[in-house]
């Protein structure tokens, strides 16, 4: 599929994902996402240059053309919601949940082509790689590392007690974060291999 077309995918995915955010925090009682504009599916409020333009493009080019990028993060403030518990922890879900459920809605319409309507080839394509991109950012989101919307979910559960925890994690997160990319990335792809044809019905 052509370079560009797997980014304008990647944007409208980043997208919806930073929105669901600022949806999920203006329910729980934070209004930061619509007053700064961010409440809406226009890519331009939402396009990094780096991680949604350049990173992307690159990735694409180079073997073997893993297509991922990030968008600019819609501002929450954590103080303005109504469950002070568990209310970051849902705002963070809500990006990654909303991934899983394009990957899912997709997938479905891969697995069961010519079941109940027989599909174009292209449109195939675009589905499947909405899936991979999708479950990509779902799964990479979740990662318990900060800034990611894992740390967030993770944190939630945790006990007071371990609040110093909290603090060495964040305080050492780019390293963390490198290691993840470097070290761990390896274990975690056939994982999402394994979602993607589990969706599907295809290998990936």
């Amino acid at each position: 599929m052509d370079v560009i077309f797997l980014i304008v995918l990647l944007i409208l995915s980043v997208v919806i994902h930073e929105v669901c955010h600022g949806y999920a925090a203006e329910a729980l009682g934070d209004p930061t996402a619509r007053y700064a504009g961010r409440l809406t599916l226009n890519p331009i409020a939402h396009i990094d240059p780096i991680g949604s333009v350049i990173v992307p493009f690159i990735l694409a080019i180079i073997p073997p053309h893993v297509v991922f990028g990030w968008a600019k993060p819609v501002p929450v403030n954590p103080y303005n919601l109504k469950n002070q518990k568990w209310g970051e922890a849902l705002v963070a879900a809500a990006g990654p949940g909303a991934n899983l459920a394009i990957a899912i809605i997709f997938g479905l319409a891969v697995r069961f082509n010519g079941a109940f309507v027989v599909m174009s080839p292209s449109f195939i394509t675009i589905a499947a790689s909405l899936v991979f991109i999708n479950l990509l950012l779902a799964i990479f989101n979740l990662m318990p590392i900060p800034p990611l919307d894992g740390s967030k979910v993770l944190f939630a559960f945790l006990p007071y007690r371990f609040a110093g925890a909290r603090q060495w994690v964040e305080r050492y997160s780019l390293v963390l974060f490198l290691v993840l990319i470097l070290f761990l990335w390896q274990f975690v792809s056939p994982v999402i291999a394994f979602l993607f044809k589990f969706v599907t019905g295809i290998a990936l």
